[in-house]
């Protein structure tokens, strides 16, 4: 793992949190990006070399609606950058982890994207992501 990609954070309205996190980090919104397969909206904000990703959801049955009814606001997950996702996955499958997708998809931010299953990581939801070339 090359270093933290970004931190997701499950937010109810992007319309209330962007300002919200524009002051807090003193640093604008600098995109903006609707994931329909994953039912979410997404906006980022670079903090150093790492991003903070606000997740919103699209639909009342999307992951992090149902997120946010079980646990509120506020850290969803931690992402990853890695060279190469496959060989990743493949990595830390021979290490025991457990993923929700084993076989990376397109995310947000020009990514793809795996997930750990947050049993295998102490109840934290890790992602991998490599910029898609």
């Amino acid at each position: 793992m090359n270093k933290i990609e970004h931190i997701g954070i499950a937010v109810k309205q992007l319309s209330i949190s962007i300002p919200l996190f524009e002051k807090l980090l003193n640093a604008p919104c600098y995109k903006k990006e609707s994931v329909e397969r994953e039912k979410v909206n997404t906006a980022f904000f670079k903090v150093g070399d790492s991003k903070i990703e606000l997740l919103e959801s699209i639909s009342e049955d999307g992951v992090i609606a149902k997120f946010i009814e079980k646990k509120g606001e506020g850290f969803h997950h931690i992402a990853y950058d890695v060279t190469n996702i496959t060989a990743e996955v493949e990595r830390l499958k021979a290490e025991g982890f457990v993923f929700l997708n084993e076989i990376p998809k397109k995310g947000a931010d020009n990514k793809l994207v795996c997930f750990i299953h947050p049993k295998s990581t102490n109840g934290m939801l890790v992602e991998l992501c490599q910029e898609i070339s």
